[in-house]
């Protein structure tokens, strides 16, 4: 029970310090000489967010009381937060926060390149939300396909999956590496679902390939997590990786995929030996 006692109280505590750095003028309310608190009043934040007073105070007592997502809406509107914040007070009143959509990106910050292209010897990316390709280094193109040479539009890992006959054979077992990237795929689509741009992406790739509306129609969902990856280059021949990915820390709409050269394996040799022949 302490917990929840101490949610609530959080909840109390963000409201009021959120309240009190809101001034009237900025709601649109007339500045008057005897307010004793900076801020807005309750009654005022209430009023303006279209609920009721008594109810409003309760949470800022920190009652046990269910809040709805409309109601965190409107608070937020009045509030004026931001989407830290929003994400904040939704999750103190255990709501799942609304998404906003991306904005799609196409480049990275040169000193995340440099990151990148000093993992020299394992085939790195960084994709967006949309499993857009945004970054790669040299090893990701020698490894996989030479991404320069890929039109922007079709820089995407899931449309190579199903379109790209040269990609498609890097990969052993195709049929369930494609597969659990459709329902990985799905699972981040999820959060944007009435992204206008996912739902387009997915109505091209079913004209374009049987096997993923098979496998889309299914509804599987699974999430990324480290494991090992083998591919087939045609001039290396088999390439065994530690495959790990990561949040990319100042953007959390970016993802860093890194496949290390297993130990015990002669994959970073063999990938020293490509690298040397460029």
């Amino acid at each position: 029970m302490t917990k929840f006692i101490s949610r609530y109280q959080e909840l109390s505590d963000f409201l009021k310090t959120r309240r009190a750095k809101i001034s009237p003028a900025q709601v649109g309310l007339p500045v008057g000489s005897h307010r004793r608190t900076p801020g807005l009043r309750r009654e005022e934040v209430a009023s303006l967010a279209g609920i009721g007073i008594t109810w409003y105070t309760w949470l800022e007592q920190g009652r046990e009381i269910q809040v709805s997502a409309q109601v965190l809406e409107s608070l937020r509107r009045v509030l004026m937060l931001n989407a830290e914040e929003t994400r904040h007070l939704y999750t103190l009143a255990h709501q799942v926060a609304p998404m906003d959509i991306p904005a799609q990106q196409q480049t990275v910050s040169p000193m995340l390149q440099r990151m990148l292209d000093s993992l020299a010897h394992s085939p790195a990316l960084i994709l967006d939300t949309r499993w857009n390709l945004v970054a790669w280094n040299n090893a990701a193109r020698i490894v996989l396909i030479d991404f320069d040479t890929i039109k922007a539009e079709d820089r995407n890992c899931v449309w190579l999956m199903f379109t790209n006959s040269e990609y498609k054979k890097r990969f052993t077992e195709w049929d369930k590496q494609a597969q659990g990237l459709v329902a990985r795929f799905r699972a981040e689509c999820s959060k944007y679902i009435e992204d206008p741009w996912v739902i387009e992406f997915v109505e091209k790739l079913k004209r374009k390939s049987p096997d993923f509306t098979k496998w889309w129609s299914m509804h599987n969902v699974e999430h990324e997590e480290g494991n090992y990856k083998t591919f087939n280059h045609p001039k290396a021949g088999k390439l065994i990786f530690e495959h790990t990915s990561f949040f990319v820390a100042d953007n959390m709409n970016l993802k860093l995929f890194i496949n290390a050269p297993a130990p015990n394996t002669d994959t970073e040799d063999k990938i020293k030996n490509l690298l040397s022949s460029l």
